[in-house]
């Protein structure tokens, strides 16, 4: 067993979780994947790695940046680095929950967990 370590797409925090030195993971998102199953951090390393994913609390002083009258600032307001694509080792944790998913697959294929859009973003610039 390894250590491997995750950060908050919403703060930034760096946490970790004890796993096996075989990985399969394919994202990390604030929102869990529809038809995915998580198991908690907690839970038995095996019954971790038989689900199809992890979902995480960001560890930490959930009050931070309390202003006072309950409500949270936003870390971006408040001019503080983290975030997802800024990783913060010394940040504490926001107290959000965020998921951790493996990859799938059935039948040989891996199943992808992007639904495709409707009306796709186009980035030609064409009109």
């Amino acid at each position: 067993m390894v250590e491997v370590t995750y950060h908050c797409p919403y703060c930034g925090a760096v946490t970790g979780v004890e796993r096996e030195g075989y990985l399969d993971d394919d994202c990390v998102t604030r929102e869990p994947l529809e038809g995915w199953e998580y198991a908690s951090t907690t839970d038995d390393p095996t019954e971790r790695e038989a689900a199809d994913g992890i979902e995480f609390v960001c560890l930490g002083d959930a009050g931070e940046g309390d202003p006072g009258n309950g409500t949270r600032e936003d870390s971006s307001a408040r001019g503080a680095g983290g975030g997802a694509n800024d990783p913060d080792p010394e940040k504490d944790g926001c107290g959000r929950t965020f998921y951790l998913s493996f990859r799938r697959s059935e039948d040989g294929q891996r199943v992808s967990h992007r639904t495709p859009d409707i009306d796709p973003p186009r980035f030609d610039f064409r009109p």
